[in-house]
């Protein structure tokens, strides 16, 4: 019954050691809880962009990594430019912003 119960909770903490190394993070791939953070960050940004008066006739793409948000597609000014960082800015949760925006 001892080892059994040795047994038992070897096994448990086995599978919970395994549980948590899946769900880490390594240098090429995020982490669950980075993937679902940057989901949540790329959604915010997406919504505030086509809610903009001036800015939601611009086909806007953004995309998360890791909290570094990149925004490309055309635009009509550099005042477009400047004013979608400064939303992504707004966004909590931003810790860079790489603006490949081009202005046609």
């Amino acid at each position: 019954m001892k080892k059994r119960n040795i047994a038992i909770h070897f096994l448990v903490l086995l599978m919970l050691i395994a549980t948590f190394s899946a769900c880490a993070s390594t240098p090429t791939r995020a982490s669950t809880g980075v993937y679902i953070d940057d989901s949540v960050i790329t959604t915010k940004v997406k919504s505030l962009l086509a809610a903009d008066d001036f800015l939601k006739s611009f086909q806007i793409s953004a995309e998360t990594y890791q909290g570094t948000v990149q925004l490309s597609g055309f635009v009509n000014s550099q005042k477009a430019v400047d004013k979608a960082g400064e939303i992504v800015r707004s966004v909590k949760g931003v810790k860079s912003i790489k603006n490949d925006l081009i202005v046609k």
